[in-house]
């Protein structure tokens, strides 16, 4: 089975008036489950490069009548790229983005900019090349080259969740 964001948001703990940045938010499908989440009086920053998709998971979050999503255009690997505030957010997704990142180290600069203290983050990405399914080889970022990647920043692995047979997923403590 494939990640499934909607179980993978559930195992992350999000409850209601949280503030959550869904960082490489695609099309969506982690934005919308969040959005659900932190409802009513939460909020999630959803911030990709690509305004195509953002402008998909706007329409996609109005027809699921889900008005807590803003929308970001934003650099995922440059110091303020997300336009976040600084410590403004309680959690970060970070979902199927990892392997695509060429400036890994600015990402997680990023997140731990824009996160609260002990705020968390979830990483969610490939566990492996799968032939015709996902990321080449070289792009892969192991589950312990992640692991290390994040605590050269500080953070602390809180636990691991199953994210699926080709996924692997740690929910990151900020110190």
């Amino acid at each position: 089975m494939f990640s499934n964001p909607k179980e993978n948001v559930r195992q992350f703990g999000l409850s209601s008036g949280m503030i959550v940045a869904d960082l490489g938010a695609g099309s969506g499908f982690y934005a919308i489950e969040a959005g659900k989440a932190v409802a009513p009086d939460g909020k999630i920053y959803a911030v990709d490069i690509q305004k195509d998709l953002l402008d998909r998971l706007k329409h996609e979050a109005g027809l699921a009548h889900i008005r807590n999503v803003e929308v970001i255009s934003g650099d995922l690997e440059k110091i303020g790229g997300t336009k976040i505030r600084d410590l403004s957010v309680d959690r970060v997704l970070a979902a199927n983005i990892l392997f695509m990142i060429e400036d890994k180290r600015s990402f997680v600069a990023e997140i731990k900019r824009v996160l609260k203290p002990k705020g968390a983050v979830l990483l969610v990405d490939w566990a492996a090349s799968f032939s015709q399914v996902g990321p080449l080889s070289d792009h892969v970022v192991y589950k312990d080259k992640a692991i290390k990647l994040f605590a050269d920043f500080g953070f602390k692995v809180e636990k691991e969740i199953s994210a699926g047979s080709h996924h692997y997923g740690i929910i990151f403590r900020k110190a």
